[in-house]
């Protein structure tokens, strides 16, 4: 894993919350984007080297209204860059953590993702991002 690429934080209302985060990064998000197949919309800033994905569920199916209605708002994943997401699954499957993703899928910010089970990571969500060659 090369770096944290950015933590996810749950929300319930995207524009609300941008505004909130607006406020305390002292900048705007540059960034809003849908992902169909996690039923998310999301919303980055930059703030310094770092990144923080703003994600509001789009229906109450998505892994993100089951976590707020489990959890609440806040802290959902955080999220490692890796060179080779592939080769980083079958290193960790094989160091026995368990995989909610098994083969990574396309993400938000033009990635490819994969998630690590949290029972086999002391309950942190752990997601794994591989840039997507453009």
């Amino acid at each position: 894993m090369e770096k944290i690429e950015h933590i996810g934080i749950a929300v319930k209302d995207i524009e609300a919350s941008n505004v909130l985060f607006s406020a305390l990064f002292g900048k705007k998000h540059y960034k809003t984007e849908a992902v169909e197949s996690e039923g998310v919309i999301t919303s980055f800033f930059k703030t310094g080297p770092n990144k923080i994905e703003l994600l509001q569920a789009t229906n109450a199916d998505s892994p993100i209204a089951k976590f707020i209605e489990k959890k609440g708002e806040g802290i959902h994943h955080i999220a490692f860059a890796v060179e080779d997401i592939e080769k980083e699954i079958e290193r960790l499957k094989g160091e026995g953590f368990k995989m909610i993703h098994e083969k990574p899928k396309k993400g938000a910010d033009n990635k490819l993702i994969a998630f690590l089970h949290p029972k086999s990571t002391n309950g942190v969500l752990i997601e794994l991002c591989q840039d997507i060659e453009v």
